[in-house]
């Protein structure tokens, strides 16, 4: 009687819920007719060169700014539609709501930012950080739409939370396409700085602790599992941290933690900083066979902005069959991983979203290893495809799925190696963005050096390029001939892939503290 009675309970909630969001989704339907004529007056039409170069102005920043508004309303509405699914399945496995909760998790990320759009002066809001910010929101969906469609347990609640997700999808398309026709008059790259040490958002307090000694860095803690620090695990140490906006350093002693780590949007400026590759090393298991969702797969998982990684290993040790295992996964803007390992096999390195910068890293992998739709610069690093369950390796997938984000994958001044058979690329999306510039290709390299993805109408406006390359791999005589891809960058082409010119790391790097180029070699 007792099952029967709380079956029923449940049932009703499912009723009143479902009530309650098609009100809500009537309401937002509305408002969005309603101010149809504000878009269709500011949208960017192909054919009109015109509206590319048009620049700010007051009606048009009303606009924008009302378009943003809209966005953060009904991602506050997806927030508490999800919120409600979860209490309403409280008593499921936790595998079971993980695409739930990754949408949760992605709209506190995707408010954050979109608040920071609309509260803060227009006089104090910096371009490019709008720009990625709208960038990531949408990847953000993007993301939540694929941890659905991964997990099919919450069939039915996943098809609402779905058509919610695709609704704000709509709305941060159009507050991208405004934002990008009206706030950048010429050509809309960013400027080329002067070469420097570190890309200059790398304030100088962040550039010392990247290359102090540990004994220097006077670490918030520090973690040891034979006991002799603060903490004996890492998830304590995050714990641990005080709330506030300045620099928090956790010290990994040497040692192997078998841990997976989580730190949020809301825990900003972490940097953890190990003993060295192969001496501290965080290793996890989790994998999509093993009933994960990619997402929810990571070792190591860093949403706070100004996330730091230095001298770790971080590993998922799923192994070759397990499908989509990932070891790091980085939504997290102006973050830095340098001197590190990355060790996995399918999709080893999620670069999820916003702007990111990779030095002096091992990635090692097979099947689309390094994917995501942030804006990466990896440089200087080694990219090692391995031997996995196919005779086929793809380094890279990048997810860029609208032609106004800033996303892409940049690899300057890397060596790429590995077993047989390996591909540079497949564009997991449509607008897929991926150059190899300065780099050196070995023997592994497949002579057409890109691959198509599966059933995709990506060549014609897929953004693939190489500039410079060197070694057996790097010829490009039997590259693939498809529109999207550039054999030979020019040299303007080239620049605005670099350190300054496609992460505008000249204006953050400095601070962190880590070695970089800002500009091509």
């Amino acid at each position: 009687m007792a099952t029967t009675s709380s079956a029923f309970s449940n049932h009703k909630f499912q009723i009143k819920l479902l009530f309650i969001l098609t009100l809500n989704l009537f309401f937002l339907h509305t408002s969005v007719f309603a101010n149809s004529s504000k878009f269709s007056k500011f949208s960017r039409h192909p054919n009109s060169e015109s509206s590319s170069r048009r620049t700010k102005h007051s009606t048009s920043d009303d606009g924008f700014l009302h378009s943003v508004q809209l966005s953060l309303d009904h991602a506050l509405l997806a927030h508490s539609l999800a919120l409600s699914l979860t209490l309403s399945h409280r008593t499921a496995q936790p595998v079971i709501l993980d695409p739930v909760n990754d949408c949760l998790e992605l709209l506190d990320d995707t408010i954050d930012m979109l608040s920071r759009i609309v509260t803060k002066p227009k006089d104090h809001v910096n371009d490019d950080d709008v720009h990625t910010w709208l960038s990531a929101a949408l990847t953000n969906q993007e993301t939540c739409k694929q941890s659905l469609s991964e997990k099919t347990s919450l069939n039915r609640d996943g098809i609402t939370i779905d058509s919610v997700a695709r609704n704000l999808t709509g709305l941060l398309t159009k507050s991208l396409d405004m934002f990008v026709s009206t706030s950048r008059p010429e050509t809309g790259g960013r400027k080329l700085l002067s070469r420097q040490d570190f890309p200059t958002w790398v304030s100088s307090s962040d550039r010392r602790l990247l290359e102090a000694s540990v004994e220097e860095l006077r670490p918030h803690a520090v973690v040891a599992a034979d006991g002799s620090g603060t903490h004996m695990s890492i998830g304590e140490a995050l714990a641990s941290l005080e709330k506030g906006s300045g620099r928090s350093v956790i010290h990994l002693t040497a040692g192997t933690y078998k841990e997976n780590l989580n730190i949020p949007s809301k825990q900003k400026n972490v940097m953890l900083v190990g003993d060295g590759k192969g001496k501290t090393v965080i290793v996890g298991g989790r994998s999509n066979r093993g009933g994960y969702d990619t997402y929810k797969s990571a070792t190591v998982a860093a949403m706070g902005d100004g996330f730091i990684a230095r001298d770790i290993t971080i590993v998922n040790s799923a192994g070759p069959n397990a499908e989509q295992a990932v070891a790091l996964r980085v939504g997290s803007d102006r973050s830095v991983v340098y001197r590190c390992s990355i060790d996995g096999y399918q999709d080893t390195l999620y670069t999820l979203s916003k702007r990111q910068f990779y030095r002096e890293t091992d990635i090692y992998g097979t099947v689309d290893f390094i994917f995501g739709n942030s804006a990466v610069v990896l440089q200087s690093c080694n990219i090692v495809s391995r031997k996995g369950s196919s005779d086929e390796n793809y380094v890279t997938a990048q997810g860029r799925s609208d032609p106004n984000q800033n996303t892409g994958i940049s690899i300057h001044n890397c060596r790429i190696t590995g077993s047989t058979g390996t591909y540079l690329g497949r564009p997991w999306k449509q607008y897929s963005r991926t150059v190899v510039m300065q780099s050196f290709l070995d023997g592994s390299i497949h002579p057409s050096g890109w691959s198509p993805w599966p059933s995709s109408n990506s060549l014609k406006s897929l953004f693939y390029g190489e500039f410079g390359n060197s070694g057996p791999g790097s010829s490009v005589s039997g590259r693939v001939d498809w529109p999207g891809y550039h054999p030979a960058l020019t040299l303007t082409e080239a620049q605005g892939f670099t350190v300054s010119g496609f992460i505008d790391g000249s204006s953050w790097l400095p601070s962190t503290g880590v070695v970089f180029d800002s500009g091509l070699l």
